[in-house]
């Protein structure tokens, strides 16, 4: 008798292959059997009428500290993640010696906007290198795989110490003690590093985070630590300056030791190569014999605005800033007050001194690009559909019109600005870079920017939109399957796992497509210390299977918590599929 038989649903089962009609069968972690008529199980679900697919696998989040607390892990477990890969983009929190555990904060809370309070609530420290981080994470089961980088910024911080400043240079010393952390961390599982290179990137103190100005040499003997294990993934935020000749070095590394090298491919306005540059010096690269992956957002990179949240268009307003500090409740009540509003919205905005003063105005002013978030939101939005131009159609400002908007349900609507992967005012520009084998969807960002973004929910909106109801090009299912199952699995060595067939993992999910929707994102207070974050739920996942257990069910958590720490790449055994 099987343990688990999911019966009737339409096999998807992430190779990119046909969608079929089949049962699928588990016993303990690993599927043993598809086809028809498979025999009686201690659970089963009906899924037909219902697509069937891998887990997904994420490999793009900051949940470094979440998973040190949180068995849920959320909101990345909402939409079908069943593996996340943190640690990315060069922020982490090992290794940590004890004096530098604000620092790590700092930065954390600076890069990716969480919380510091919750960090420093929610975290215990048991833990100083990189392998005794990994074996905390082992201490708290929870309902996903997590697999780890060694983050630069938390390496530097270890070897440099008080040195470890915006430009420091380090010493032949201090590269080979980092070098042999790196890779004492990969021998210990990590299943890569991970560096930032972009502007956007500071401290919450306002400083670039540690690797902005590292050398190639730095860089690459780093890479090297990898080689010599013999596996690990290169992971790279950049500001692609041209004098830093960034893809080269990559090449370089790739050919010579044989690893992937992954980046984050964004239209950017700190970047200074164009996005079709960026793609075309990777291939030129990978021509020669490199193996280098370009990450790629499924939908504009959007900031959220809110009065609760991070930043909201009035921020830099004189009557904003005499009330920021006071409890919301307070806030809300001067909000409320036309007089206050009529003040706010008259109001010259005061800038503050910052390399991203024109980003901040855009912030502030940019209503031809800011969006309302109502309740159908498409996150696709057209031009005729901005601040600017529905306030001209009301015969209001555009600062009248979203100050009433982000006063919409007592103070708590939004307003969507997608900051990047937007230039064009559509998608159009991923249509063929989601066709390409040399990049993966990717970028999520789970855990992170708890107050600015909610990408978290990307596998979802990946079905809803680009599969379902996109207005022109629409991608296939089964290659969206893929994309998010088996190619993002296997970009970080995850063989056993993004695939449904005899001997892989048991991590599926089971989705009605028709119902599937993307709720309206809320702002959670639930945090350790309180902290924020922003949060999206979905209709339509009717399951999810972890490791053969059931995590969720229409959206619930169910209580198991069959999620493990990954060290290192993983193979599948295909002997059952021979029984």
């Amino acid at each position: 008798m099987h343990d688990l038989v999911i019966r009737g649903g339409t096999v998807v089962d992430g190779t990119g292959g046909a969608p079929f009609v089949a049962d699928v069968a588990v016993a303990g972690d690993r599927i043993v059997a598809i086809g028809r008529n498979l025999g009686p199980a201690r659970e089963e679900i009906d899924a037909t009428g219902k697509i069937v697919t891998p887990g997904f696998v994420d490999v793009h989040t900051h949940y470094d500290g979440q998973a040190t607390w949180d068995a849920e892990m959320a909101p990345s477990s909402w939409h079908g993640v069943t593996t996340v890969v943190m640690g990315n983009c060069g922020v982490g929190f090992a290794p940590a010696r004890p004096d530098r555990h604000d620092w790590l904060i700092s930065l954390m809370e600076g890069v990716e906007d969480i919380p510091g309070t919750a960090l420093a609530e929610g975290m215990s420290w048991d833990w100083e290198t990189f392998p005794e981080y990994m074996d905390a994470l082992e201490k708290l089961p929870r309902t996903v795989d997590v697999a780890c980088h060694v983050p630069h910024g938390a390496v530097r911080a270890y070897v440099l110490g008080d040195r470890e400043k915006p430009g420091a240079i380090p010493t032949a010393e201090d590269i080979a003690e980092m070098s042999r952390i790196v890779e004492e961390g990969v021998r210990a599982g990590a299943l890569g590093f991970s560096t930032s290179r972009t502007v956007l990137h500071k401290s919450v103190d306002g400083e670039l985070v540690p690797g902005t100005t590292a050398t190639a040499e730095e860089l690459v003997a780093i890479g090297r630590a990898m080689g010599r294990v013999g596996y690990g993934v290169f992971e790279m935020a950049s500001d692609m300056k041209r004098e830093w000749n960034e893809f080269q070095w990559m090449g370089d590394l790739s050919r010579e030791t044989g690893l992937p090298v992954t980046f984050a491919a964004l239209q950017s306005i700190a970047k200074e190569l164009p996005l079709e540059e960026q793609i075309s010096e990777m291939r030129k690269q990978n021509a020669t014999g490199a193996n280098i992956v370009a990450q790629i957002a499924l939908r504009g990179n959007g900031i959220i605005m809110a009065w609760q949240g991070t930043v909201h268009p009035f921020r830099f307003k004189p009557a904003w800033n005499e009330i920021i500090d006071l409890p919301w409740e307070q806030q809300l009540a001067h909000l409320k007050d036309p007089a206050f509003k009529s003040r706010m919205i008259e109001e010259a905005n005061v800038w503050p001194e910052s390399d991203i003063l024109d980003f901040l105005k855009i912030v502030a002013l940019g209503w031809p690009v800011q969006f309302e978030m109502d309740p159908d939101f498409n996150y696709e939005p057209k031009m005729d559909e901005s601040i600017a131009a529905r306030a001209a159609a009301a015969g209001v400002s555009p600062d009248e019109y979203a100050y009433d908007l982000l006063m919409k349900d007592d103070g708590k609507g939004f307003i969507y600005f997608p900051i990047l992967n937007y230039r064009d005012g559509n998608l159009n520009f991923l249509e063929d870079l989601q066709a390409a084998d040399d990049t993966v969807n990717s970028l999520s960002d789970g855990g992170a920017h708890c107050g600015t973004i909610c990408d978290a929910a990307s596998p979802t909106f990946m079905l809803q939109h680009w599969v379902r109801d996109r207005k022109g090009n629409r991608i296939a299912l089964e290659h969206a399957i893929k994309r998010q199952c088996r190619d993002t699995a296997m970009l970080y060595g995850l063989e056993d796992r993004g695939v449904l067939a005899p001997g892989y993992l048991a991590d599926l999910n089971v989705i009605d497509m028709e119902a599937l929707k993307l709720g309206k994102p809320w702002l959670a207070f639930d945090l350790p210390a309180g902290g924020k974050r922003l949060l999206q739920k979905a209709d339509g996942y009717v399951a999810t299977i972890k490791s053969g257990v059931v995590t969720f069910k229409d959206g619930k958590m169910q209580g198991p918590t069959p999620g493990g720490v990954i060290r290192g790449p993983q193979q599948v055994e295909l002997a059952m599929a021979a029984e």
